[in-house]
């Protein structure tokens, strides 16, 4: 093992400019935990929010971005099988993944579905387990409800569209800005895609229900859009916020949630332990894989670049002109 490795990490807050690779030590993997040595990197949102300096990592996890890898495990901790060393899995890591390796509890990795390589896998954990999370266990979805996804392609947004309809049966509107991304979101299995630039677009997306609403809402937006959200709620509905990029501050009619016995909730997913990000583990593994092993799922990934080139990588998410994942490759792949 070596005693050093590269990164990729964040100088100060600021632009992808501010993204530099350095050498550091190699991190010892802990009780419970592998190290992984990285051949793919999934990029996500909350690096991006990261390296701006407006998502800082949780008490204890790795200072590096990146919470998606997919690798070799080059070692195991003091509590974890031996045996494990060789095996190619794929993680939802706490941070970190921005390396040559990366130490991650061995509850929130999973081997690689059937066929699937290190990049098609890195693209996989943040946003199926988001999705997850959200959709089915805070946003309790029920077979033949009707799910609003805002942003339908982001990686999320591509995932929740997915598990609503391949394992719930549900029917699905999914928001984009452009014709191109709204036709992912249908190819997908949505069964209407609206133009949320459009100013009309709350009034598309109740026509769009038959005028009845909608029982879940998934948004990363916040601000102004949660009142319109709400409206759009059917009685029982449930709105699931996952981040608040336009605005903290909503305005809400809570007589309307009240009478409408209606749901507002959050949540975010990197602060949880391992035990309740194992159990999300556990569940792509048994429902999800088998989907993506036969082709029924897919995660698109729109580029991939070198380790060298992850301030382009940055500035594909900063345009926002990505559709599907964006993944680099680890060091010695580039």
């Amino acid at each position: 093992m070596t005693q050093t490795m590269r990164v990729i990490e964040i100088s100060a807050p600021g632009g992808p400019e501010v993204l530099r690779e350095a050498i550091r030590p190699c991190p010892v993997p802990g009780p419970g935990e592998v190290l992984l040595r990285v051949q793919a990197i999934g990029l996500n949102r909350p690096d991006v929010q990261q390296r701006r300096g407006l998502y800082p990592p949780p008490p204890g996890a790795s200072d590096l971005p990146g919470l998606d890898a997919a690798g070799v495990v080059a070692a195991v901790g003091p509590n974890v099988d031996p045996g494990m060393i060789g095996q190619q899995r794929c993680a939802l890591t706490n941070g970190g993944a921005y390396a040559e390796f990366c130490a991650v509890p061995v509850l929130q990795t999973m081997p690689l579905p059937e066929g699937f390589t290190a990049a098609q896998a890195a693209a996989l954990p943040e946003a199926l387990f988001t999705a997850w999370n959200n959709v089915v266990w805070l946003g309790r979805l029920q077979p033949g409800e009707t799910l609003l996804v805002q942003g339908g392609t982001s990686g999320v947004g591509m995932a929740a569209i997915q598990i609503a309809r391949q394992l719930f049966d549900a029917r699905v509107i999914a928001t984009a800005s452009t014709a191109e991304k709204r036709r992912v979101c249908l190819d997908l299995g949505a069964e209407a895609a609206v133009d949320y630039t459009a100013g009309d677009w709350p009034e598309q997306v109740r026509a769009a229900t038959g005028g009845r609403g909608c029982d879940v809402i998934l948004d990363a937006q916040a601000g102004p859009t949660v009142a319109r959200h709400l409206e759009l709620l059917d009685y029982d509905g449930r709105l699931i916020l996952i981040a608040s990029h336009q605005s903290p501050q909503s305005e809400v009619d809570t007589r309307s949630l009240v009478r409408r016995r209606l749901t507002l909730a959050g949540s975010t997913l990197r602060p949880r332990d391992a035990a309740y990000k194992g159990r999300l583990a556990e569940v792509q593994v048994a429902k999800v894989w088998p989907l993506l092993a036969q082709g029924k799922m897919h995660m698109p990934i729109c580029a991939t670049f070198s380790f060298d080139a992850m301030q382009d990588a940055h500035r594909m998410l900063d345009a926002n002109r990505q559709i599907g994942k964006v993944v680099v490759m680890g060091p010695e792949g580039s």
